[in-house]
């Protein structure tokens, strides 16, 4: 009987990001920025009008370190935090300052700008502004959350539970695991744990433009980084420039919502890798679409009771391969890597499959993890979103979970909820609810119809929800559209960062 892992239903929404380096290695032509010296609060007038002081940091890239206060309702009650930035000045006619994150929540925007910026902007849009990437609080080069080390984020993240699910001990283990690693967060992050909401990066970002000297925001936010541009669009509407979102979420669903609609998706994803791959003449799998799947279910039974041993040690199980699927399922380019990792395993070898999951977990293979980008993901998410607790409630969202999730098997519901956030020191205290931003400028909101992490439908719902949402649509497979490569969407994003053009609302790209 196959265990599944304490966060099999938790890695979500995330962006995968390639390693390009950025090609443009100009100096900028100013070292210092210049703030927009407007009006505001007395207590946070220090933090708007601080002047940056941009260092080079290789490969033609500027960093400094911004100033923000813990706790925006009040400044002085606690020590500031830091802010990890990053920019590319304008390779041309500069128009402005463009902000990018790259989701998560808890991905690393100053990776993204610094290692991969032509990956996530075009030439035509770095030619125009001066590209930031920054890490929000609680995330990689800022003021951090902190939990475990190395071994021990391995074992919370693919270790599995000794005894059976529904078991006493089972429930014990699970829940121990989790408490143990609230209270890892807890004591080793301080109290900036209660305050990396996504409100209050809001307001880092409003804060941020203003230190750069912009009177308006112009942002690309891709996936969780839409979470970030639709609060933003409605708490500062009058200061929105051009804001693309991308991969974008629904501000009104709740985490149950969440997991639903993207254990949905990753079936459907799922059913179209396999359809695709049973065309081809070396796909791992025989028969029908459903055939295939349990195929993998049968192969996850196995690994479970005879793990593959990799290079490294260690023991390939159903969740280092649930994982790996997920990765793999992010991009239609990556579907021949799952392909190879399941041809791999049935020859007795665990290597891509090791590779695809660490690529998901930000894990390098001498297992050191490259970021916090799970423990951030963990932290954000728990203050963002209120915690079920009714069992009654909790048994029939897991069975609606089990029913929707192929790799599920129906006898092994797991109605816990989760044992993280239900342990977190500081709980969701905000109201899930609809964004409107009236009065601002338009906006663009894409949405991939084939989108395994963001649905569709969130990008449907979040144009609705925006006064002045523009939606663009992607015919086509993976998480977000801006990097797909389709001349319809580049041609859209770019025309409307550079020269201000608006599509139509609802216009179709892709096939």
């Amino acid at each position: 009987m196959r265990i599944q892992r304490l966060v099999a239903a938790a890695a979500t929404s995330v962006l995968l990001l390639g390693s390009l380096a950025g090609c443009f290695l100009l100096p900028a032509p100013q070292a210092t920025s210049t703030p927009t010296g407007e009006s505001v609060d007395g207590q946070i007038a220090p933090y708007y009008g601080q002047e940056l002081v941009w260092e080079s940091c290789g490969d033609g890239m500027q960093c400094t370190t911004a100033i923000a206060p813990m706790d925006w309702d009040d400044p002085g009650a606690h020590e500031d935090i830091e802010l990890a930035l990053v920019r590319q000045v304008a390779q041309g006619e500069r128009q402005g300052s463009l902000f990018v994150n790259p989701g998560g929540p808890g991905s690393s925007g100053w990776n993204l700008i610094h290692d991969s910026i032509d990956y996530a902007v075009d030439e035509e849009i770095q030619s125009a502004y001066d590209v930031i990437g920054w890490d929000p609080r609680g995330v990689g080069r800022s003021s951090a959350v902190e939990c475990y080390g190395d071994a021990d984020l391995d074992e919370f993240l693919f270790g599995l539970p000794d005894g059976e699910p529904g078991t006493p001990e089972y429930i014990e283990e699970v829940t121990a695991a989790g408490t143990a690693f609230a209270e890892a967060c807890a004591a080793n992050t301080g109290e900036l744990l209660g305050f990396i909401d996504t409100d209050s990066t809001v307001r880092d970002l409003d804060m941020l433009r203003a230190a750069v000297g912009d009177d308006s925001l112009n942002y690309l936010g891709y996936s969780y980084g839409s979470d970030i541009g639709a609060k933003y669009i409605d708490a500062f509407a009058d200061r929105v420039g051009r804001v693309v979102l991308d991969g974008a979420t629904d501000p009104t669903v709740s985490i149950f919502d969440v997991q639903m609609a993207q254990t949905t998706a990753f079936a459907d994803a799922l059913r179209a890798y396999l359809a695709d791959c049973l065309q081809g003449r070396d796909c791992p799998f025989t028969g029908s679409v459903d055939d295939a799947i349990a195929q993998i279910n049968d192969t996850l039974d196995r690994l479970d009771d005879a793990p593959l041993r990799g290079e490294d040690g260690r023991l390939l199980t159903s969740a280092y391969v649930s994982t790996a699927i997920t990765a793999a399922l992010y991009d239609e380019q990556t579907w021949p890597y799952l392909s190879q990792a399941f041809d791999e395993i049935a020859r007795g070898s665990s290597t891509t499959a090791f590779l695809l999951a660490d690529s998901y977990v930000d894990r390098d293979s001498d297992g050191t993890y490259r970021s916090n980008f799970f423990e951030a993901f963990f932290a954000i998410n728990c203050i963002d979103y209120p915690v079920e607790r009714d069992p009654a409630v909790l048994q029939q969202q897991a069975e609606a979970v089990a029913a929707a999730d192929p790799l599920v098997d129906d006898d092994e519901v797991d109605a816990l909820g989760d044992v993280v956030c239900a342990n977190w020191p500081y709980q969701f205290d905000g109201e899930i609810g609809a964004v409107s931003g009236a009065g601002a400028a338009p906006v663009l909101v894409v949405g991939t119809t084939g989108d395994p992490a963001t649905p569709y439908q969130w990008a449907v719902a979040l144009s609705g929800q925006l006064e002045s949402g523009v939606l663009v649509t992607y015919e086509g497979e993976g998480h977000i559209a801006y990097d797909s490569g389709d001349p319809c969407v580049t041609a859209a994003v770019d025309s409307y960062f550079v020269d201000g053009v608006v599509p139509t609302d609802g216009v179709t790209c892709g096939r």
